[in-house]
């Protein structure tokens, strides 16, 4: 394999997880908050705190990402 493709490949790879990873922090987050809803009694706030933190971290892997790319 040329170094070229390989290069795209792995590139290609990464941005194919980001969707995934976007997914799995938004709903650690839900989870996270429904388990606090039920454990204190709080719905829905410790679900939109949930949410908001997974939508964060969702973010924050986004920008991570993009730095990331840019460096390469």
């Amino acid at each position: 394999m040329k170094k070229d493709t390989a290069k795209m490949m792995r590139e290609l790879a990464t941005y194919g997880s980001l969707g995934m990873s976007v997914a799995f922090s938004v709903f650690i987050g839900v989870f996270a908050g429904a388990q606090v809803d039920r454990w204190l009694g709080s719905r829905p706030w410790g679900m939109l705190t949930g949410l908001a933190l997974g939508i964060a971290a969702a973010f924050r892997q986004i920008f991570w990402m993009i730095r990331r790319m840019g460096r390469t």
